[in-house]
């Protein structure tokens, strides 16, 4: 069970970097425009291929986990990941999280406890 909790959080870590490299990327595109010299720019993007890296990484640890663990505990640890984005959302993205949001978070957690259980 051991290892599936920390596959589970590598997965999580990995998952929920690819989205915060995302939205860098994003953060450094510019306005959208159909032009080519837009979609030109969007490919010295360095946030894109990072990105894609860490979702490559997720998407792979993902399969494993599918693979060799039930899904029906493997998907309810995915949410492990919220955790992650919340950090990510206050050291990263400078957002105020409130303590609603953490509460919903932990009940969430709580819940992926129960079923691991």
């Amino acid at each position: 069970m051991w290892k599936l909790i920390l596959l589970s959080l590598l997965q999580s870590i990995f998952l929920c970097g690819g989205q915060v490299l995302l939205k860098l990327g994003l953060a450094k595109s510019g306005p959208f425009s159909w032009s080519l010299s837009f979609f030109r720019s969007q490919l010295s993007n360095i946030w894109y291929p990072a990105c894609g890296v860490t979702f490559t990484i997720a998407g792979i640890l993902w399969f494993y986990l599918l693979k060799h663990y039930p899904f029906s505990i493997a998907y309810p640890l995915s949410c492990i990941s919220y955790i992650f984005g919340m950090v990510a959302a206050i050291l990263v993205f400078h957002e105020q999280v409130y303590w609603t949001q953490w509460l919903g978070v932990l009940l969430i957690m709580a819940g992926c406890a129960l079923i691991v259980k």
